[in-house]
């Protein structure tokens, strides 16, 4: 498999919720595994207790899933975290910032993917804006990518007119980890929805193949560039 693209050596997924992590990039994290790339993942919010009483066993499953899905993707550094789900926004911001700079210190990644600016949900935007703020470019530090997912179910449901549009610029190759990154999402059987909706595994199926026929080959992944310093 050609990785001439994914030239970086250290990588670094940060998102709000378990399952954003293969929505927003599975196909990609799959890529950099197959090529040997060292690849971490950090998951903030729990995911699920903002869906009124949520059980001990729930919350645990939520995170067994992450850790089955990332095995799946290649990944065995996964951080799980518990940030009040869809609530982020009530926690200050530099208590983000501060968790994020952590595991950066500790992966010292070249390369970071995290949410787009303009996503619906507020703990997205709430981690693209800890994630800006981690990555402030200091001499000396390790991030020289900075790429921003798109996540179905978020991204596209944000009007054009109230928020940044989505807007790639940026594609990875995913012809060849497709599957992984389905086999992966069905590890998170509770957060799936039935066809059309784009949280199905055909609704992201049908995009990684409209992204892939944008730009000439079977399917990919889409992001925008943020930050590139060669």
């Amino acid at each position: 498999m050609p990785d001439n693209i994914l030239s970086q050596s250290s990588v670094l997924v940060i998102v709000a919720h378990p399952d954003d992590e293969v929505l927003g990039c599975g196909g990609t994290i799959a890529r950099h595994c197959v090529a040997g790339d060292r690849v971490a993942v950090l998951i903030l919010a729990d995911g699920v207790t903002s869906r009124g009483d949520v059980a001990p066993a729930d919350l645990k499953e939520r995170q067994s899933a992450a850790g089955r899905a990332n095995a799946i993707l290649g990944v065995q550094d996964v951080t799980l975290l518990t940030y009040p789900d869809n609530r982020m926004d009530e926690v200050t911001l530099l208590d983000i910032v501060k968790d994020i700079e952590q595991v950066i210190a500790r992966c010292q990644p070249d390369t970071i993917y995290t949410h787009h600016a303009g996503d619906l949900n507020i703990d997205h935007r709430r981690v693209h804006d800890a994630v800006i703020a981690a990555c402030r470019p200091q001499p000396g530090h390790s991030v020289r990518r900075l790429l921003f997912c798109e996540t179905p179910s978020s991204t596209e449901w944000r009007p054009p007119a109230s928020q940044p549009v989505f807007a790639p610029n940026w594609y990875v190759d995913i012809s060849l980890t497709l599957q992984i990154k389905l086999q992966a999402l069905a590890a998170y059987q509770v957060e799936l929805r039935e066809f059309p909706h784009p949280r199905s595994l055909q609704g992201v199926a049908h995009l990684a193949g409209w992204r892939g026929a944008s730009v000439g080959v079977v399917a990919a992944e889409a992001f925008e560039l943020g930050r590139l310093i060669k």
